[in-house]
C-alpha cells in the first residue's frame, strides 16, 4: 500500500531489533517493524531499540488488518501437531483458539511469523505448526491449516517507518512520538508531565511506562501526541518538558495513520489565542522596566 516505497530493494531480517540495528548502523536506509497490536498492546522489543539502543526517527505510521491463520507443511492433520512456532505476540493474540483446539501443544517462540513460517518448512517436521499469515504460507509453500484464528477479529497492528534522520514536514494529521526520563521519583511528577500536555490542549493518544534498565522501579514514560513538533504549542510543550521534567527523547513527528492527529481544533486555536494574548501581556509589562 507503500506506493513511494515500492521501488526499493527488500531485505528480510530475522529480528525486529535487527532490523532497526541495520538502519541505525548505516546498513539500510529505512526500516519497518511493528510496534502495537490492538490485542497484545506495545511491541516490547521494538519500544526498547527505539528508546535505549538507537538514534531513528519515524517517519510514518501504517495501520493493517491482521488475520492469523495456522501453517502446516502439506499433509499435516490438526491431530499430529504436538508444537506450535510463532512470534511470541503472534501466539497471545491466539491464545483462546489454541487453547480449545490445540490444548496439549507446546509453544515455541520465533524471531516474526514470517520466521516461524520460514522454520517450520526448512525443517520438514510434520508435528509442528507455525501461526503466520496466508502470504508467508505462500511464500514458504505451506497449507493453511485453520484461517483467522485470532481470538478478536478486529485485530489490527501499527507499523512504524524508521530513518537515521529526517522529520517528515507537518500534513495538519500528525503524531510525535517521544520518551520522558524523570529527573527524580516523587509524588506528582507524571501529574506534572501531563500538565504540560493539558495546557495546551495536546491529546495523548498513547502513554505507557518502561523499566529504564538502571534499576527495580525506575521508570520512563512513553508518549504519543496529536500534532507535530513545527506546531508552536507541541514545540512549547516539548521545551518545558525538558527543562523542567527531565531528559527527553524525541522519536518524530509524522503523518497520523489513522487520519487523525490534530486534535480538538476548537481547543488548540483557544490555547494558542491564549498564548499569544498572554505574551503581549507579557511584553507591556516588561516595558514598564526602568534603566
Amino acid at each position: 500500500t507503500q506506493e513511494d516505497l515500492k521501488e526499493m530493494s527488500l531485505t528480510p531480517t530475522v529480528s525486529i531489533s535487527e532490523a532497526l540495528q541495520r538502519v541505525n548502523d548505516g546498513r539500510a536506509d529505512l526500516g519497518f517493524v511493528a510496534i502495537e497490536n490492538s490485542i497484545e498492546g506495545s511491541v516490547n522489543i521494538t519500544q526498547d531499540t527505539l528508546t535505549f539502543d538507537t538514534d531513528l526517527l519515524i517517519q510514518r505510521e501504517v495501520v493493517i488488518s491482521v488475520q492469523m491463520n495456522l501453517l502446516v507443511r502439506p499433509g499435516t492433520k490438526i491431530a499430529d501437531i504436538t508444537e506450535v512456532v510463532s512470534f511470541p505476540h503472534a501466539t497471545a493474540q491466539c491464545r483462546g483458539w489454541l487453547a480449545k483446539n490445540l490444548p496439549q501443544a507446546k509453544h515455541q517462540a520465533a524471531n516474526s511469523t514470517a520466521d516461524a513460517a520460514r522454520q517450520l518448512a526448512e525443517s520438514g517436521e510434520p508435528h509442528t505448526a507455525a501461526i503466520g499469515t496466508a502470504r508467508a504460507a505462500e511464500v514458504y509453500g505451506l497449507d493453511i491449516l485453520a484461517s483467522a484464528i485470532e481470538d478478536h477479529h478486529e485485530n489490527q497492528t501499527r507499523f512504524v517507518l524508521v530513518a537515521k534522520e529526517g522529520i517528515p514536514a507537518p500534513t495538519g494529521h500528525d503524531k510525535t512520538s517521544l520518551v520522558v526520563f524523570q529527573r527524580a521519583d516523587r509524588p506528582g511528577s507524571l501529574l506534572g508531565i501531563l500538565q504540560e500536555f493539558a495546557a495546551r490542549a495536546i491529546n495523548l493518544t498513547r502513554l505507557e511506562s518502561r523499566p529504564t534498565k538502571q534499576g527495580l522501579g525506575d521508570y520512563c514514560f512513553l508518549m504519543d501526541v496529536e500534532g507535530h513538533v513545527a506546531d508552536e504549542l507541541v514545540a512549547d510543550c516539548l521545551r518545558n518538558l525538558h527543562m523542567k521534567h527531565g531528559e527527553v527523547k524525541f522519536l518524530g513527528s509524522y503523518p497520523s495513520g489513522s487520519g487523525s492527529g490534530n486534535g480538538d481544533a476548537d481547543l488548540r486555536s483557544a490555547a494558542s489565542t491564549e498564548s499569544a494574548a498572554a505574551d503581549v501581556w507579557l511584553t507591556e509589562v516588561r516595558k514598564q522596566i526602568q534603566g
